[in-house]
Order: C-alpha cells, then structure tokens, then sequence
C-alpha cells in the first residue's frame, strides 16, 4: 500500500476557508502565501503568535488563522 503526500486539511485563512498540506508550519504557509513574515502579525485561533515560533507552529484541521498586513501612512506633520 503506498501513502499519499496529498493529505490536505480545511482551515480558514483571514475568514476565508482554505485548504492546505498536512503537515504545514505558520512559516511555511507564509512561504507558500510569498507573504515575508516581518510584515505581518499572525493570530492563530484568536491568539497572537510570536514570530519566533512560526517555525514551529503546525496548522490543525479547523484552526483560524487571521494574516495581518503592517500598513504605513496615517496622517502626516501638521
């Protein structure tokens, strides 16, 4: 019997459902995403993860992950 490198789960990304490879770390799916981790804030299931643990971080069928996007600008000198 061979095992398949398919396995895929269902999670929701910024609200959107998604499906990804199993195993995937926080890191990895900012890789795959060509989203560069120092410009974003990750919370995963309502809870802000520090970047020095995306690494480790491992998505799970069902968890909520909300991808938050630094934005520059605001108002200026007055």
């Amino acid at each position: 019997m061979s095992v398949s490198n398919s396995n895929r789960i269902s999670v929701r990304v910024n609200g959107k459902p998604k499906q990804v490879k199993e195993p995937i770390s926080l890191s990895e799916l900012l890789d795959e995403f060509q989203i560069r981790s120092d410009t974003v804030v990750l919370e995963l299931n309502r809870q802000v993860v520090r970047k020095e643990t995306y690494h480790s971080i491992y998505l799970c069928e069902g968890d909520s992950l909300e991808i938050v996007h630094f934005v520059g600008g605001g108002a200026g000198p007055e």
